[in-house]
């Protein structure tokens, strides 16, 4: 069988619903987890730590007459666990009661999730890795002590990190729900550091991830954190004012995540969204369209249950510019008079959208920088923030000046201002090009008329 939970830990995850019953609870739900985690650092090409972890816990919700308690342990004996779930259940009983809150409707369950691997991310190679291999995996990404100063640069430092793991999620409750999901995960890191001829010192950093270790190319990873580092060599104050900003694929989810935070019901309830009243309204330009996109086999972020154990599908939040969407658990659909959705975003893809005509083929960097002709590309984000209730924002960037659609100079000491609503309905275009590495599927995105200053 597949994944790292054990049939003893099955049994005492079904042991809990049964004596939580006993116990008079009129309906629960267990999750059961276990991960482990291993990494091997390499500093300056020399080996320098390696990691081994793993965590096993088992999480109690509990309903006992209108009332509701979670309760959490990583003691899976069956006397402890007796015991512990007594306690809960005298807990919850001096709680203050709310009728709103109840598991799922059954109707709404996962029903396709029996195995865990149904998602496609568990690959069984990863239980033939050990220390060796993973340490000549480290080995094989640095390129440290390939490196000397006769190329324009010293180089300072260099940090690469292999990381894999396997996690496996078992969630059941009283109503029958039995469903499970397992995805192995491995990734390389590093970032690298070096000065240039002046002594001044610049930093970045690179990184690649996967379910399969065998999809990483891992000689790539310092190499790249390199390429973009001596890209920042001699930076330039840019002059403030309003240009065209177009956003990297690598953090372009900054600007998305205000969004969908804003359309989680718990948030629209506190009344601490921008986005209050917005379902089935207009609010954003026709070409802006974010799907979530869960159901994707083989692709990280695909997930077919939600922490309540309902399906997840695939639905558009907003649709040429309409919201459709709020993420409605089902204790804020009972209080609120919602319909129940899913709980939160799990994999938001943005379709690839060219202001004034038609998308007929890939649309690259290349391709907005030339749509924007001149303007500010940024690359990163340096703190910052948005204001979940008005969606004024303030973020410090890094990036390049561009100017007919080519890349000019690096740019430093630059903030970008604004509304989060105002900036997304001044949308020029979205890229199609995603990293595959990353759960939120978030393209290079272009926007007219952004407020810097410098």
């Amino acid at each position: 069988m597949a994944g790292i939970i054990t049939e003893y830990e099955m049994e005492m995850a079904r042991f809990c619903i049964e004596r939580a019953k006993e116990l008079g609870a009129s309906a629960s739900r267990v999750s059961l987890s276990k991960n482990v985690l291993d990494s091997v650092t390499f500093f300056n090409g020399e080996f320098d730590k390696v990691t081994h972890a793993s965590d096993r816990s088992i999480f109690l919700y509990i309903y006992v007459d209108d009332r509701y308690g979670t309760f959490s342990t990583n003691r899976l004996e069956k006397e402890e666990l007796s015991s512990f779930i007594a306690k809960a259940v005298d807990t919850v009983r001096i709680l203050e009661a709310d009728k709103f809150r109840k598991l799922p409707d059954p109707q709404r369950l996962a029903k396709d999730a029996r195995t865990g691997t149904e998602t496609g991310l568990y690959d069984p190679a990863y239980f033939n890795e050990d220390i060796d291999s993973r340490i000549e995996k480290t080995r094989r990404m640095s390129i440290f002590k390939t490196l000397d100063d006769n190329n324009g640069f010293t180089p300072i430092s260099e940090e690469c990190e292999w990381s894999d793991s396997v996690d496996d999620n078992w969630l059941i409750d009283s109503q029958g729900l039995e469903a499970r999901h397992i995805e192995t995960s491995a990734g390389c890191f590093c970032e690298m550091t070096v000065s240039d001829a002046d002594g001044n010192k610049y930093s970045a950093f690179w990184w690649d991830s996967s379910f399969s270790a065998s999809e990483i190319k891992i000689e790539e990873c310092a190499r790249k954190a390199l390429e973009k580092v001596l890209k920042k060599f001699s930076p330039k104050k840019s002059r403030g004012g309003r240009h065209k900003m177009v956003v990297s694929k690598s953090v372009s989810s900054r600007l998305v995540t205000p969004i969908l935070n804003a359309l989680n019901m718990n948030t629209i309830q506190q009344k601490m969204s921008f986005l209050m009243d917005s379902r089935d309204r207009k609010l954003f330009p026709e070409g802006l369209t974010i799907i979530d996109m869960p159901r994707e086999r083989g692709h990280l972020g695909a997930r077919y249950f939600d922490s309540e154990g309902v399906a997840t599908r695939n639905v558009p939040i907003i649709e040429n510019g309409v919201v459709k969407l709020y993420f409605t658990n089902t204790y804020m659909a009972a209080k609120t008079g919602e319909e129940p959705t899913m709980e939160d975003i799990t994999r938001p893809c943005i379709m690839p959208y060219l202001k004034g005509r038609e998308v007929t083929g890939p649309v690259g960097l290349k391709d907005l920088l030339k749509e924007c002709g001149n303007g500010i590309y940024v690359t990163g984000f340096n703190g910052g923030n948005c204001n979940p209730v008005t969606g004024d924002f303030s973020f410090g960037v890094e990036g390049y000046k561009f100017s007919r659609g080519r890349i000019v100079h690096p740019v430093k000491e630059m903030l970008v201002t604004g509304n989060i609503m105002e900036l997304w309905n001044k949308l020029i275009a979205v890229g199609s090009e995603c990293r595959r590495c990353t759960r939120w599927q978030i393209p290079a995105i272009a926007f007219d008329d952004v407020s810097f200053s410098s």
